[in-house]
């Protein structure tokens, strides 16, 4: 969603050697359609997203900055999921490799 205007269901997969957050599609496919670089993120929960309708975030949003400065918004399945992805992220950003 941060380069579309629309949300779309994503398999995330957090690796720590690289520090990378490899996301696919759900529906299958053995290659990821992208990756987020960790190394040195910020990652933060977004309690309010500007330009959205209230009824498709739920806050339970969070948001990854680079190191290069490129955000990502994410949106988890639950208040707790969201809270274990941004621990998870921030462990990973700090130690990965």
């Amino acid at each position: 969603g941060h380069r579309r205007k629309n949300w779309k269901v994503r398999k995330f997969v957090l690796r720590d050697d690289p520090a990378y957050l490899h996301y696919y599609d759900p529906a299958g496919g053995e290659e990821p359609l992208g990756a987020i670089h960790l190394r040195g993120c910020v990652v933060t929960a977004v309690e309010d997203m500007p330009d959205s309708k209230k009824y498709d975030v739920d806050n339970i949003l969070f948001e990854i900055i680079t190191a290069n400065e490129i955000h990502y918004y994410l949106q988890a399945a639950s208040s707790t999921e969201r809270t274990e992805w941004i621990r998870a992220i921030q462990q990973v950003s700090r130690t990965g490799k």
